[in-house]
Parts: C-alpha cells; sequence; structure tokens
C-alpha cells in the first residue's frame, strides 16, 4: 500500500486567510516591483559578464562550476520536478519529506514563492495564449512587431504586472496544507540560503575571500541569471516557435536546444497535450531529467500513482501526419 499523501493535508484553522508578507496580496507594490527589478537586472548583469571574466582568468575555478552546476539542479529540479509537475499538475505523490523539499529547492530558484508561482503557472493553462493568459508572446497580436513585443512581455514583463493571479481561486489546495503556507511565508529565507550558500561554501573551501567572491559570481548571480531565463523562456520562446507534433488547444511547442538546460521542460507541446504527465520528453531522443528523477523518487519509495504516459495514449495525441517514434519510461 502507498503512504498518505500528505500534499492537502494539515488543514488550518482559517483556510480563507492567507499569511501575511510575500504572500498576502492580490496587487503589487511599488517596494516589490523595485525589490522584482533588482533581482532581473543583477543576475542579467553577471550573466553577460560571464564570458569576459572568465576569459579574463583568475577568476573561475573548478569549485565554482561544481558549485553552480549543483545549485542550478537542485534549485532548477525545485521548480520543474516540485513547483510545475508536482504541485501544479499533480503528476505524482509524494510523502511529506520530498514535498517540503521539493517546495523548499524551488524557492531557491528565487522565481517567487511556490503558492504565487503555481497559481500563475495554472492561470497560464486555463487560458493558454487567450485573453486572460498571464503571459502568452501573442497578447499585441501575431505581427512580427507584436509578436517581438509579446516575446518580451512573456519572458518577464509579465511579472510586473500590478493585478496579481487571485491564489485563493488557482491554488487553494495549497493555501489550505499548514507545509506548503510555512514553506512560502519563509520565502525569504530560501532566498538568502540561495545567494549565500555558495559564497559560504567557496570561502570556507578555500579558506579565502577569493574563493567566496568567485563562488558568489558563478554559483549565485550567474547561476540564478541562467535559471532565471531558461525558465521564462519556456513561456516567451516554447510559445512562438517550436515543433507542435501534439494536438494542444495553443500555440505550445518543442524547443530542442533548450532542453538540457530546461530538464526537460522544453517539450513544451506534449504537456500542454496531456498537462498532467510526469514525461515531457516522450519522443526518442528527448531528454527530460525531470521524468528521470521523478522516476528515481518512485523507486525510493518516496513517489507514488506517478502519471506516466501510455504509448496508446501518446499516439492518440499525435497530430495526423506527424510520424516519430515514442520512447517511454516504464512505471
Amino acid at each position: 500500500m502507498a503512504p498518505t499523501d500528505t500534499t492537502t493535508a494539515r488543514t488550518p484553522s482559517a483556510p480563507d486567510e492567507l499569511p501575511q508578507g510575500t504572500l498576502s496580496e492580490d496587487t503589487q507594490s511599488m517596494g516589490e516591483r523595485i525589490t522584482l527589478g533588482v533581482f532581473i537586472a543583477v543576475p542579467f548583469i553577471a550573466l553577460l559578464a560571464a564570458v569576459p571574466v572568465a576569459w579574463m582568468g583568475g577568476y573561475l575555478s573548478w569549485l565554482d562550476v561544481v558549485l553552480a552546476v549543483v545549485f542550478y539542479a537542485i534549485s532548477g529540479h525545485g521548480i520543474t520536478v516540485g513547483f510545475h509537475r508536482h504541485f501544479t499538475h499533480r503528476a505524482f505523490k509524494a510523502n511529506r519529506g520530498t514535498k517540503v523539499g521539493l517546495a523548499v529547492a524551488g524557492s531557491m530558484a528565487i522565481e517567487g514563492p511556490v503558492i504565487r508561482w503555481v497559481a500563475d503557472h495554472r492561470r497560464h493553462h486555463k487560458f493558454a495564449d487567450k485573453d486572460g493568459d498571464p503571459h502568452s508572446p501573442w497578447r499585441y497580436g501575431d505581427t512580427i512587431p507584436a509578436l517581438l513585443k509579446g516575446m518580451f512581455f512573456a519572458h518577464m514583463g509579465w511579472m510586473f504586472d500590478v493585478e496579481q493571479t487571485d491564489q485563493r481561486k488557482f491554488a487553494p489546495d495549497l493555501i489550505k496544507d499548514d507545509d506548503i503556507r510555512r514553506v512560502s511565508k519563509l520565502f525569504p529565507l530560501w532566498v538568502a540560503l540561495s545567494l549565500l550558500l555558495p559564497p559560504i561554501i567557496g570561502g570556507l573551501a578555500t579558506w579565502s575571500w577569493h574563493g567566496a567572491l568567485t563562488a558568489f559570481f558563478w554559483a549565485t548571480l550567474v547561476r540564478v541569471g541562467l535559471l532565471h531565463h531558461v525558465t521564462w523562456s519556456i513561456n516567451s520562446i516554447c510559445h512562438a516557435i517550436g515543433e507542435r507534433p501534439f494536438e494542444s488547444r495553443d500555440k505550445s511547442g518543442n524547443v530542442w536546444w533548450l532542453a538540457l538546460l530546461s530538464m526537460g521542460e522544453s517539450w513544451h507541446n506534449l504537456h500542454h497535450a496531456d498537462p498532467t504527465c510526469a514525461r515531457h520528453g516522450v519522443l526518442k531522443g528527448q531528454i527530460d531529467s525531470s521524468a528521470r528523477i521523478i522516476w528515481a523518487f518512485e523507486r525510493l519509495g518516496w513517489a507514488w500513482d506517478v502519471r506516466w504516459p501510455s504509448a496508446e495514449r501518446i499516439e492518440a495525441k499525435k497530430v495526423d501526419d506527424y510520424g516519430g517514434e515514442s520512447t517511454l519510461i516504464a512505471p
């Protein structure tokens, strides 16, 4: 028998009330918008400076590379496996430790508290590429100038919208979960850990300020900047271009060159054709590290009731004139 799912357990005494702080506002304050701008701009500047800094020599070590890759993988899969496939779409059930761990790991991506992130994404799926979608690149039209403007909005402009998604409407299950409410309320703590752990580890490992500084540049700023823009590219690029082998009600497409960095999220067409599927890359050769992690969780007993795709379901969703060979992970 599978363990009890704890995702929606522990109902608070006042489920209609959101905790104070980062969760509570339905509108975005000027202070929040300024803070958001800083957290977008500074990592982006570091990302732009990464190549010349590496070229100068003496400012990139193997320790920096390892820290950047490890923190990218942890926070990135926290988003893809946790925020997206588990909390938003219920592609699998998880025990309490896995659930909380995924919520914390996703929060360290610094893309917002889990409840807000989930509410935005569920709203996106309800109105995908139509009126009501918080970040469709087609919102201004389908001419080239309109699409370019829309892609910028879908990539990051939408986050500055004063009106926020109604979390009570789109994420009531998470609001009722004490564990997730607590993780969301502690979002500033997870941000601080995400920013400070790499330089602390780098400084202690090298016993130098130089090691701390380079770790902060590469494993904090560059890592956060790259992860942000890869994640946001799913909203912008993957809804504007890409192959569409499966029937969907929107313009979601597969963009192969984003697959590795996005941990399988850029196989976006299948995701919109079958949102609760635990695997997005279902065709031959499609890399999906997030699905592999869910598979490992299932083997360890940390996850169950995983919604793996079946060959029949995948074939039924293909467009009539598309070939391609399916390759599925066995449950």
